[in-house]
Formats: C-alpha cells, structure tokens, sequence
C-alpha cells in the first residue's frame, strides 16, 4: 500500500511537472531558455530537463537553433478540430461583444484554478484585458463561483474546508453559490480587482458545467446596463448549452 501510495504521488507530481512546464512556456511573451523552466518549476534539473526533450520529441515544444523552447505544433492539432458547439460559444460570445461593446470571454476550469481560454475585447481605451492560459482561483471570480455553484457537493465542501478556516465564512460563501446556482449566474463586483465589474453564466453539457461565458468592464459602466447584461448573457448560454447538448 506504501509502495502505491508513493507511486501515485510521484506521477502525479510528473503530470504536474509538465503540465506547469508548458503553461509557462505558453503564457511567455518570449523564448524560454531551460533555466527559465527550471526556476518556474522549482524543480531539480535534472528531471526538468527530462520532461522538456520528452515534450520537444512528440511535438509539444519546438527547441530553437539557440537552445530555447516555444509551444510545439502538436498542441495545435489538439485544438485545431472546432465543432458546431465551439462555434455556437464563439457565436455568443461577438454577439454580446457587439451589442456591449465590453470584454467577452470564455472560461474553463483546470483544477482548483479557472483559466481564459478564449476572449473579444471591448474597444474602449479602459477595458478589461485577460490574460489568456493564466490560472486564477476559482473564488471570488464571477466564472469560478459558477463552477463552484453547479459542483458536486463534495467538491465543494472540500474546496471551502481548504480555503476558508472559519466556519462562519464558509457559511457565507456556501450561500453566495446557493444563490448563484438558484439564479443561473454570477457577479463579481470588486473582488478581485478594483471598479471591476464581472457578469459571468456557466455553460451545460447535460448536468455538468462545459464552461463559462463572463462579461466583464469598469464598474461604472455595468451600472445601468448590468440587467441587461445579465438577461443576455444567461441567453447566449442557454444557447450554447442547447448546441452542446445536441452534439452529444
């Protein structure tokens, strides 16, 4: 049972290790040099080095002629393939880009992380601006609350016994996504950035939420429009959920 139990940690700690070695590389604005891995890491050489010719061999990093590494073709073709149901998101998503004229994105949730995976920013000269691959923790994002409302109640449970040591906030937060999952959406007014104001609803796949759809501006432009906002946002959802659930 010892033997399974390290087992299990070390490949964990592997996938870890790889997954982080080309979220950094992905999310870099340059080429990554292997000491720039390493130091993201935290990690010995030795092993780093390892797993970065195991990815630049099937494609998932490119190594430059001056021993720097890049995102690889192999994790193009992983995302090249868009169904009728991708189409229908990105459809929604110019759609409310259009009629608001403020940031859309679409939201995925890795772990106890959510991450931008997709975005149409507003054109005003003040607007939110997310940064694509970034992790960010599931609370208190408008997306992270939607996955967190619509989890199972186990999950859940754990991630606030994990994250919040008084029981009185997680009472009040187990409440906050009661509320989110009675009401189809969520709302982030401040709490991660300054005069950020967030309008996100989740995206179903039958019972389980595929993604998320948020809308996001300064504060002082939500004000008026915010129930606007939210009626056409949990619309373009619903819609996207409709095509997801037709493709399966």
């Amino acid at each position: 049972m010892i033997e399974q139990a390290v087992a299990g940690a070390n490949e964990h700690r592997t996938v870890s290790r790889v997954t982080g070695i080309l979220e950094f590389v992905a999310r870099s604005e340059r080429r990554v040099r292997m000491a720039d891995i390493v130091k993201e890491l935290d990690a010995p050489r030795s092993s780093v080095h390892g797993l970065v010719r195991g990815l630049v061999s099937t494609g998932y990093l490119h190594a430059t002629d001056d021993g720097r590494y890049t995102i690889g073709a192999a994790i193009s073709a992983l995302i090249m393939h868009k169904s009728a149901a991708d189409k229908a998101v990105r459809e929604a998503m110019e759609s409310l880009n259009l009629e608001f004229d403020e940031t859309v994105a679409l939201v995925a949730i890795a772990g106890d992380s959510i991450v931008t995976t997709d975005a149409i920013e507003s054109s005003m000269a003040i607007r939110y601006n997310p940064t694509l691959g970034l992790r960010r923790p599931l609370y208190p994002t408008s997306a992270g609350k939607c996955f967190l409302a619509n989890a199972a109640s186990t999950y859940r449970d754990k991630y606030l016994e994990r994250n919040f040591t008084r029981a009185t906030e997680r009472d009040r937060v187990r409440d906050e996504l009661l509320a989110v999952r009675r009401d189809g959406f969520a709302v982030n007014c401040g709490d991660t950035l300054p005069d950020l104001h967030a309008v996100s609803v989740p995206i179903f796949d039958g019972p389980s939420v595929n993604g998320v759809i948020t809308i996001a501006g300064p504060s002082s432009r939500f004000t008026q429009k915010r129930n606007d906002i939210v009626h056409e946002v949990r619309a373009a959802a619903e819609r996207a959920s409709r095509k997801q659930q037709a493709e399966g």
